[in-house]
């Protein structure tokens, strides 16, 4: 499977999981998770189906060892950020053991950014 189609699938699994977050809010009124939501839908989906974007657009053929590095990062900084500010502002973990989870996962995203940001740079075009 190509990246941008693994991007965009990943995409799709967490705009599913944001949305039912989402809809969970909005029937309980209890709306406490709402910077979780707005992080899986933000990192996981956005970024995610961005960096899809990218790949279908301007990568033509990058350096596979960065390119699934890179992917593997992203996907499971989002995912290790998604948990763990469910279960903090879910109130379910408090937020002690969750803090180094959390700071990495957000380096990580960091991370992940910068390496799509040096392969847009070094990578030749999908267009060219």
């Amino acid at each position: 499977m190509n990246f941008d189609r693994k991007y965009l699938v990943c995409a799709l699994l967490f705009a599913i999981a944001g949305i039912s977050l989402g809809i969970y809010m909005a029937a309980s009124d209890n709306h406490g998770e709402l910077v979780a939501h707005a992080h899986i839908l933000l990192i996981g989906f956005v970024v995610s189906f961005i960096y899809g974007i990218i790949h279908k657009l301007w990568l033509a053929k990058p350096n596979p060892t960065i390119a699934n590095l890179q992917f593997y990062l992203h996907q499971a900084a989002a995912l290790a950020l998604s948990v763990g500010l469910t279960l903090l502002y879910g109130g379910l973990v408090p937020p002690g053991p969750l803090v180094p989870l959390l700071t990495l996962g957000s380096i990580t995203v960091l991370i992940g950014v910068l390496m799509m940001l040096y392969m847009v740079l070094t990578t030749r075009s999908a267009g060219t």
